[in-house]
């Protein structure tokens, strides 16, 4: 979750909602609710929890409180943990489910590419409101050129799920932002455990470290007994991408290019499905606003 004490909280708050209307009302859409527990190496005043400010955990109402996970329970080397309820999201049931919704809605999907924001332009004259949601496009692409947008890279590997399915995720770092992030996060409803990973920014390459696999392995054992031993472990596959990070956070404002209004909206980094449905939300907003002026 955010920490900012305001529009990134707000926007994660609008998701969280969100996430629980459409988990109760579409179970098929992949997204359900589940425990997770969340372990900091850091004292919490150094984990980046709390909010800026108030140092409070904003969110503690939202989702139905936290529990201070005991003591003796706590991995070696940790320094305190939660028990929360949040969401588990299964994007390979979520984003074919959003995209059916997009076309009961009777909206026209096309895809194309463009290196030129004016080709858009171009290709559709009468339109004169534009979204831009390109991610680390947004880097090169001509009329827009963000070189404020950079790649954090993240890799996971998909395992077999154990023979006694995990009833909860896991969640271990350094602090709330950390390139050595440990997470265990079991998938449903199509099966199999994410394992992962990292937060390496800057980072291009989107290649697999199979070595690095191996260390991810290690560490989400030692963090989720359940799952057995690291190298009785089946892998079904590995995995890299590379999150849309923004120096200066994600970027949500309009711009106007002659008669055309363009609204950005992108550099989410690793928190792009958090905060989805809060930053659309923002976007519409302002096209709203700026059509009356």
């Amino acid at each position: 979750m955010a920490t900012d004490n305001g529009v990134q909280e707000e926007w994660d708050a609008v998701s969280f909602k969100k996430f629980e209307k459409i988990s109760q009302q579409s179970p098929e859409c992949g997204v359900r609710r589940m425990d997770i527990r969340a372990i900091f190496d850091s004292p919490i005043e150094n984990a980046g929890i709390v909010s800026q400010g108030t140092g409070k955990i904003w969110y503690e109402k939202l989702v139905g409180g936290l529990c201070e996970v005991p003591k003796h329970e706590l991995p070696q080397g940790s320094n305190f943990g939660y028990d929360l309820s949040t969401f588990m999201i299964n994007v390979q049931s979520y984003l074919p489910w959003l995209q059916v919704q997009v076309l009961k809605a009777g909206i026209d999907l096309r895809r194309s590419q463009y290196d030129d924001i004016n080709g858009l332009f171009d290709n559709f004259p009468t339109a004169n409101t534009f979204l831009n949601c390109t991610g680390l496009g947004s880097y090169s692409l001509k009329g827009v050129e963000d070189h404020n947008v950079y790649p954090t890279k993240g890799q996971i590997l998909l395992v077999e799920t154990p023979s006694k399915p995990l009833e909860k995720m896991y969640f271990r770092s350094p602090k709330r932002v950390a390139s050595d992030t440990t997470y265990v996060f079991p998938r449903y409803p199509h099966g199999g455990v994410v394992l992962g990973g990292c937060r390496l920014d800057g980072v291009w390459d989107g290649n697999v470290d199979l070595d690095f696999a191996e260390d991810i392995k290690r560490r989400c054992c030692a963090l989720c007994p359940d799952l057995g031993k690291p190298e009785d472990l089946k892998v079904l596959y590995h995995a890299v991408g590379l999150r849309p990070s923004r120096k200066g956070g994600p970027r949500i404002e309009a711009q106007f290019y002659g008669d055309k209004m363009v609204v950005h909206n992108y550099g989410a980094a690793g928190a792009g499905y958090q905060a989805s449905w809060g930053m659309a939300k923002h976007a519409v907003d302002l096209i709203v606003q700026n059509s009356r002026l």
